[in-house]
Order: structure tokens, then C-alpha cells, then sequence
């Protein structure tokens, strides 16, 4: 089967987005009157929402920590308001994004955005990055009931596209999204860069593992190519 689509993962794939959520999650932080705590701790938090980032923001990754509703509907609404305003100002397209987007739809490949991140944030970063244009749809945390590693958004992305699962691929950086590709039985490709909330991407099991984008774009080059090539009797 050729492939006639590709989804991306955003933060940690596509953009490195980690400066401005330790900005916010530290503002939080010191809302609460917690200490401020290192940006590459903060980075083993992304990938499962800004939930689950502002849980583990309070508790410092404590999984054993008990934290009432109540106190974490106010962290919550401290990062909500702390993020708007920083979102996209220190973040960064990584390199070779640009001109792997640009090999892609330049050989027809439709490209969509599967991201946990609720989609005011999506579209704020998408456009502040000069991004946006690139993609036929955007699939956010707040889109679908549920979110990566479930299936469900990355269906969601394949109907809006108008694409069977099967002729597509996604390209991520986490488990979440190896989990979420693998159940909607699509190939999945990792970038070695992302966040995948502090482990190494070298034990997935996924269909490989890519560079950049640019290399993504030459291995979905490869596979049609050779999706193309008629089967030889011997």
C-alpha cells in the first residue's frame, strides 16, 4: 500500500515547545508557593495532556502524591492563564521540519496535526511558528472523548483527511504516539529528539526511527517506490 497521508505529533516532533511550558509550569508553581523547578524535569511531563503535565507539575513527578480536586482545579486555571501568554514566544521548529513539510506536500502527501494539546493552544503555536499552513487538518486533545495513546484522534485525523488508516503514516516522538498508530494499523515513525517523557525511543517498537522529517519524507519516498514496483514471478 502507497502512502497518501502523513500525522504528525507536535510538541517534541514537529516544535520545541518546552521552554514555554516550564515558563508556565513555574509560574504556576510559584502561584502555589512551590520552588520553580528545571526545564528538563519539566520535559519528562509532556506527551499525555496539559492535565496530566500540571499534575505532575505539582507534585514535582511524585506519582504517590494525593493532591484534592479542588486544589488542582486552581493549578490548573494558574497554567491555563500562565500559558496563553507565553505560548509560542521561545518555541521552536526543529530543524529539518521545514523542508521535510515542504518535500511531502510537494509530492502530494496530505499532512494533519495529532496532538494532545487542547486546541486553542494548537492553533496559537501552529500560526506563531509559521506552521499552519502546511496541514489539511488539525486533530487537538479536545477534538475527540479521547486522546493519544488511544486511537481514537488518529481515526478522527484519517477521516478528515478522507484517507484509509492503512495508507497513512504518523510521526511522532513518545510511546503515546507508537500506541495510538499501532492500534488504528498505521506504520509509525519516531524522531529521537522529542520528550517521550525522559526514556529512549531506542526500545519502541515502531517501524523506525527517523533523524528528522526530512528523513521521514525520504522513507515514505522509499516506501512508495517500492509499493510501486509489480510483483515479479520467478
Amino acid at each position: 500500500m502507497s502512502i497518501h497521508a502523513a500525522l504528525f505529533d507536535l510538541d517534541g516532533t514537529l516544535v520545541d515547545s518546552i521552554p514555554d511550558l516550564a515558563q508556565a509550569a513555574n509560574a504556576m508553581r510559584i502561584k502555589l508557593g512551590l520552588s520553580p523547578l528545571h526545564q528538563e524535569l519539566i520535559a519528562q511531563f509532556v506527551g499525555k495532556g496539559i492535565d496530566n503535565l500540571v499534575r505532575r507539575a505539582m507534585t514535582g513527578g511524585d506519582e504517590q502524591a494525593v493532591m484534592t480536586a479542588e486544589a488542582f482545579i486552581v493549578a490548573r486555571e494558574h497554567f491555563i492563564d500562565a500559558y496563553h501568554q507565553v505560548n509560542g514566544d521561545h518555541s521552536t521548529v526543529f530543524e529539518g521540519v521545514l523542508e521535510g513539510l515542504k518535500s511531502m506536500k510537494a509530492a502530494g502527501i496530505r499532512l494533519a496535526v495529532v496532538t494532545n494539546k487542547p486546541t486553542v493552544f494548537t492553533e496559537q503555536l501552529l500560526i506563531q511558528t509559521g506552521l499552519r499552513s502546511f496541514f489539511d487538518a488539525i486533530v487537538s486533545g479536545d477534538t475527540c472523548p479521547t486522546r493519544k495513546p488511544d486511537a481514537g484522534p488518529v481515526l478522527h485525523a484519517c477521516f478528515l483527511l478522507e484517507v484509509a488508516p492503512t495508507d497513512c503514516v504518523f510521526i511522532g516522538d513518545s510511546i503515546n504516539d507508537a500506541q495510538a498508530a499501532q492500534a488504528a494499523g498505521m506504520p509509525v515513525l519516531i524522531v529521537p529528539y522529542g520528550y517521550n517523557e525522559g526514556n529512549s525511543v531506542q526500545n519502541l517498537k515502531v517501524n523506525d526511527i527517523v533523524e528528522t522529517i526530512v528523513e521521514a519524507a525520504q522513507w515514505i519516498e522509499r516506501h512508495n517506490a517500492s509499493a510501486d514496483q509489480p510483483d515479479l514471478l520467478t
